[in-house]
């Protein structure tokens, strides 16, 4: 377990390159420094933070009065169909080479930044693919008990962009368990802009490999894949989460974006009610591809309306300032409500 005294900037660790100086730093290569890590802190009152990938992380200028710790730990181990990966493990990497060892199940999700941790917590997705399916357990340290423990998937309340580990700093991620498929076949494809790429039907399957191509390109072309020349991708992926619409009220939002743009929207079943494509209504509420925030120093990604992006000298309240015009926007022509996706540390929007 390294540590240092220096203040370093969450800037540094963060793929919006933003936010301020942590008080303490320290880096846990296994998952035992880990726990230690964290019971130190949490014996001496010290506010912890912890720290994956930074992909899905928006820190405030002032930084974080408190311990910075580091999941640094990495590697994976297979057990047939089932395998365990640290919570410090890029996750790319670690598709990459499940697809490369003719194992399917998670290929949809490639190009995602961040670590193996944090992609339980807030039930990471994307082309029509959710964590959540392929997930058997996550072992965690539970700061309440102050014991490691394990919580098999029907206890982890998966649900949209959600689980019982988000919103709540208790319980520490130190790995994951996955189930992986065998036959090198892809998962079922579910959406229709990536069956349309690898020219198929929806419900097919085909090779892992020909499937995490096709996520990427599609991936890139939205500027979602990190970058470092790109500033489309100085981004924490999507900022806003779909907004689903309680289904008693469904029908009269409906009606009212469709009086206003003169077209439906685009909707999809969810519990409870109606999801609908918050990248659709960003922009029909004028908020196009590269739409500017304060001085020009943050943007709307000019491939994606989705990522509010860092265009090299910005600040984190620029940031902030962009995603409450674009929030409010919506909200005055729509009626609808956008929230975000990252976790907001010592800023709110």
């Amino acid at each position: 377990m390294n540590r240092t005294s220096e203040l370093p900037k969450l800037a540094a660790y963060t793929t919006l390159r933003l936010g301020g100086p942590a008080r303490r730093f320290v880096s846990a290569v296994t998952s035992e420094d880990l726990v230690a890590a964290v019971r130190e802190a949490d014996a001496a009152g010290e506010p912890v933070l912890l720290l994956g990938g930074g992909s899905n992380l928006v820190v405030g200028d002032a930084g974080f009065d408190g311990t910075l710790v580091e999941v640094a730990n990495t590697g994976w181990r297979r057990d047939g169909h089932h395998v365990d990966v640290e919570a410090g493990q890029n996750w790319d990497a670690f598709v990459a080479a499940l697809v490369g060892a003719g194992l399917g199940g998670l290929e949809c999700l490639s190009g995602i930044p961040g670590s193996v941790g944090a992609t339980p917590i807030q039930n990471v997705g994307a082309y029509g693919c959710e964590v959540a399916e392929s997930i058997v357990s996550v072992e965690l340290y539970d700061r309440g008990t102050r014991e490691v423990r394990t919580l098999k998937a029907d206890e982890l309340g998966f649900a949209y962009r959600t689980s019982v580990l988000k919103g709540t700093d208790t319980g520490v991620v130190l790995s994951v368990r996955f189930e992986v498929r065998e036959d090198g076949l892809s998962v079922p494809i579910r959406y229709a802009e990536l069956a349309r790429t690898l020219g198929v039907e929806i419900g097919a399957r085909v090779p892992a490999a020909e499937a995490r191509e096709a996520v990427l390109e599609l991936r890139r072309g939205k500027g979602m894949v990190l970058d470092p020349d790109d500033h489309d991708t100085w981004s924490a992926g999507s900022f806003f989460t779909n907004p689903i619409v309680p289904g008693a009220e469904a029908e009269a939002v409906l009606a009212r974006i469709t009086s206003v743009v003169g077209a439906e929207a685009p909707q999809y079943p969810a519990d409870g009610g109606v999801k609908l494509s918050a990248a659709w209504l960003i922009e029909r509420a004028g908020f196009g591809k590269g739409y500017p925030g304060p001085g020009n120093r943050v943007s709307l990604s000019t491939k994606h309306t989705l990522a509010l992006t860092n265009r090299g000298d910005a600040t984190t309240e620029d940031l902030l300032a962009l995603a409450r015009e674009v929030r409010d926007g919506v909200q005055e022509r729509f009626g609808v409500r956008l929230h975000p996706e990252p976790l907001l540390i010592n800023c709110v929007i």
